[in-house]
């Protein structure tokens, strides 16, 4: 089905035509998405299984070895089609004969060491050969775990690549692209695993495993279909460029995505009933399994045709203007207005990664908790409160006006970071979600990994053992300050968006876990005494604040190159200073909090060690006053 319909949608939409000028045959022309579709089947295929094998299967049984052994050769169908794919690409851009001479082998060395086509695919081939050998010579689930994100890290260099968006809207297209290529690997790899080892597994557990994917694809057809939005959003523009060949061919992949979300919907539940009931049960899964693979390969193989059907939305990069400004040059976009408060409260530069965490984050929060209202358990109130606010913290300096700015003002990108690694995290940190978490999801009995599993596993770890260390989290939270702004990490994260995501999940995560060391309430393998507790807080704080008047007084320009040739019109040092007063000022505000909460659970503390004294001298008589009275007359008749 994928290969028919990649290429019924090459013929419809134009992708495989000649080009009027250098074209570079048919080979190439056909050979290049067919080429694409195996390496998105590949490497769905590879996520999929390794999705499974790590949330929903257990270590010792038959389908968790058949699982990573699907893992492997579909990692190895990954590897040679993204080499194919790289070298039909170079075919393509280079307009060459296929010869065994140098002057061939120097181009290829070439394109592969110092464009950013070349070494996209060479990496993506790199990393599925790697993902092989492991998956055939790992068994251990946390091993096996890292290699799925491994995998779902792997699908970057691929996200960057093909129709990125305009000057505009490059970085909203980067991140909808890698979460739609996530999405669609997990949800259509889940299954063709299931489909594969269906045979080594009776009904009962075939039953079970069918029902852990139904979860897990539910998320996954979540963050397709949001994502899709934002990439057709992007590249068709309007209402009347869905009728151009572009269009309709979205419109065919939405269709064929409507009719997998309404299997999910409908009969999910009720072939899951059947399986688990029926005597002909496998009847009811291959029905499952036949209409949703069907539907699929229609999906792939449009979306592959896509990646090579010209856009009705021109894509405009900022080498096609004909006199950009420096901001364009540096940036792909045009400077914003003028910061004001109205601008940072109406302007939005969304980032579809993060509106997908953060709407997932309070749904499967709220959902927690209404699970435990509804068997008759108490959660705090305010626990809700605090975890929704911070998750709109989050979503706004992740879209917001905050975020509109930050790539170009030192002062605005300060501000992000103080929010993220601090407010933030002050807020998330007493809602105790890995408490309400294992509070909530149901404890598996078969020996398979969910969620709660992977929990108590993390949180019991030596490893998150001395990272919950007060001075460990606060090493991380003040070293990474020095470390990412005096070396070329700040460059790397303020110039690539994939770097800027890794900041925002560095300075949350450290800040989390800083935060968490002070006042966390959920379960961790050591809880620091309160005096050293507030200790290391006026330490960190003090050395935060040192790196706040650095900045504030400085005269050296960080980023010179990028923040100074912006072109606002504005001293960009006095903005960097600004910049530095954030840091200063902003960040005490969190410190007098934090030391006010490890007060008063210092205070709680001391009242709960009391009344526990007191109750145990009740039951023994004050037999251990007794005790240390009858010491002290022995010592002193002695």
């Amino acid at each position: 089905m994928a290969l028919a319909a990649v290429v019924a949608a090459l013929q419809f939409g134009g992708g495989a035509a000649p080009e009027l000028i250098a074209d570079p045959g048919a080979l190439v022309r056909y050979g290049l998405p067919i080429a694409k579709l195996l390496v998105n089947i590949g490497a769905a295929a590879t996520i999929g299984a390794l999705a499974l094998a790590s949330f929903a299967m257990a270590k010792d049984s038959a389908e968790y070895s058949q699982a990573l052994d699907v893992a492997a050769a579909a990692s190895a169908i990954w590897a040679v089609a993204a080499g194919a794919t790289g070298f039909f690409s170079f075919l393509s851009v280079y307009q060459q004969p296929v010869s065994l001479d140098e002057t061939f082998g120097t181009l290829i060395g070439t394109y592969l060491q110092q464009t950013e086509l070349g070494q996209a695919w060479l990496a993506t081939t790199l990393a599925a050969a790697a993902l092989t050998v492991l998956a055939f010579a790992v068994r251990n689930q946390g091993v096996v775990l890292a290699m799925a994100f491994a995998a779902a890290l792997a699908l970057i260099p691929m996200s960057l690549q093909g129709h990125s968006g305009d000057l505009a809207s490059h970085d909203s297209a980067i991140s909808a692209i890698w979460v739609h290529v996530l999405g669609a690997a997990v949800w259509l790899g889940g299954i063709l695993t299931l489909a594969i080892v269906a045979r080594a597994i009776d009904a009962k557990r075939l039953s079970a495993l069918v029902s852990r994917y139904s979860s897990i694809a539910l998320v996954a057809f979540v963050a397709v279909v949001v994502s899709g939005y934002v990439s057709a959003e992007i590249r068709v523009g309007s209402l009347e460029n869905l009728l151009t060949p572009y269009g309709i061919l979205v419109l065919v992949k939405v269709a064929a995505l409507g009719a997998l979300g309404l299997f999910g919907a409908v009969y999910r539940r009720y072939f899951i009933g059947r399986l688990s009931a029926d005597g002909d049960r496998r009847r009811w899964f291959w029905r499952l399994v036949v209409a949703e693979v069907a539907f699929m390969g229609v999906a792939s193989g449009v979306a592959a045709a896509l990646a090579r059907t010209a856009t009705p939305q021109p894509l405009v990069a900022a080498s096609d203007i004909s006199d950009p400004t420096p901001a364009e040059l540096l940036t792909g976009a045009p400077l914003p207005p003028p910061v004001t408060v109205s601008n940072l409260v109406t302007l939005w530069n969304f980032d579809t990664l993060w509106i997908l965490l953060c709407a997932l984050g309070a749904f499967f929060y709220v959902a927690a908790v209404w699970r435990l209202r509804r068997r008759g358990d108490a959660w705090p109130w305010y626990r809700t409160v605090l975890w929704l606010l911070g998750i709109a913290a989050l979503f706004y300096i992740t879209n917001g006006g905050v975020n509109v700015y930050q790539k170009y003002l030192f002062s605005q990108h300060m501000l992000a970071h103080m929010a993220l690694g601090m407010m933030v995290p002050l807020l998330l940190v007493p809602a105790a979600p890995i408490t309400l978490a294992l509070r909530a999801i149901h404890k598996r009995a078969d020996g398979s990994r969910g969620a709660r599993e992977w929990l108590l596993l993390i949180v019991h770890s030596r490893y998150f053992g001395v990272l919950s260390n007060p001075l460990v989290a606060a090493v991380i939270f003040v070293g990474s300050l020095w470390v990412f702004y005096y070396t070329g990490v700040f460059g790397w994260a303020t110039v690539d968006h994939v770097g800027h995501e890794w900041m925002i999940v560095h300075f949350l995560g450290a800040g989390y876990l800083f935060v968490s060391a002070l006042i966390g309430v959920d379960p961790a393998p050591y809880r620091a005494p309160f005096p050293m507790r507030l200790i290391v807080l006026l330490a960190t704080m003090a050395f935060h604040a040192f790196f706040g008047l650095a900045l504030l007084s400085g005269t050296g320009l960080l980023l010179a190159d990028w923040y100074g040739a912006m072109g606002w019109g504005t001293s960009a040092i006095a903005d960097q200073q600004t910049g530095g007063g954030i840091a200063w000022s902003v960040g005490e505000i969190p410190t007098v909090i934090l030391a006010i909460a490890v007060a008063i659970m210092w205070s709680r503390s001391d009242e709960r060690e009391s009344k526990r004294r007191d109750r145990q001298a009740d039951r023994d008589g004050d037999a251990e006053l007794e005790a240390y009275n009858a010491m002290l007359v022995k010592r002193a008749s002695r």
